[in-house]
């Protein structure tokens, strides 16, 4: 019995070194993805956490046409767009009149949890030769009906005719001394109420650029100071290559 037992010592030896190996290498392994599970897992939360967003500041250089558009990474709405390069297109979000991009301070306004108070920018080469409020006089003033009804701000809101092709919107417009009025086009009726910016207007900017700008309705209550700050915040973002 004791020789059949020290000649099976050797084997056992054999197995139990092997045994340790693969149970060494399995703890190694879980310790691995444990890591891994932890590291994902917190980046997935804050990525989950940022619905989209981005609090990064960094400032991105965007090439479009003969135009640099210079804007923190925290403005720019796409994910995809956040970084240096050429594009066709920009789409931007802001709070107004902080006019200042997404950060957790701003989370419950961007959220839109507060008043509606978020305006979406996009910038796009220009398509047509006149913005919008200088379209009023020679398109828009023959798709309206008259006359117009009383609304925020001193504006005028007109109807659209049936055969405009406006469907569900109505125009908006002020008088502004020695320049072309005022003019946006809001949503009407249940669609108004679903959109968190039923409002739009575009402007001319840059080299041959046309900026877009949605805005909740109640900002129509002060235009003036609106239309203000979009102008200047282009201003200060976009350069103009000579």
């Amino acid at each position: 019995m004791r020789q059949a037992t020290v000649a099976e010592s050797p084997d056992f030896e054999v197995v139990d070194s092997t045994l340790m190996k693969r149970v060494f290498y399995i703890f190694a392994a879980l310790a691995l993805l444990s890591v891994a599970i932890s590291v994902g897992g917190k980046w997935l939360g804050r990525s989950i956490a940022m619905a989209g967003y981005s609090d990064d500041t960094t400032v991105r250089q965007i090439v479009m046409g003969n135009n640099l558009i210079s804007v923190p990474a925290n403005f720019i709405r796409f994910d995809q767009a956040r970084r240096d390069g050429i594009a066709s297109r920009l789409d931007l979000y802001l709070r107004y009149p902080e006019m200042d991009g997404y950060s957790t301070a701003a989370r419950d306004d961007f959220n839109h949890a507060t008043t509606r108070k978020i305006i979406f920018l996009s910038f796009e080469p220009r398509m047509m030769s006149r913005d919008m409020s200088g379209r009023f006089a020679p398109i828009y003033s023959a798709l309206i009906e008259k006359p117009g009804t009383a609304g925020p701000g001193g504006t005028t809101v007109y109807a659209f005719s049936e055969k405009s092709g406006y469907l569900n919107e109505v125009l908006v417009v002020a008088e502004r001394p020695g320049k072309d009025p005022f003019v946006a086009r809001c949503l009407s009726g249940p669609s108004a109420e679903e959109s968190l910016a039923p409002c739009e207007r575009d402007l001319q900017v840059g080299d041959d650029l046309s900026l877009t700008y949605r805005f909740p309705r109640e900002l129509l209550a002060n235009w003036p100071a609106l239309d203000a700050a979009i102008a200047a915040k282009a201003a200060t973002i976009l350069k103009t290559g000579h």
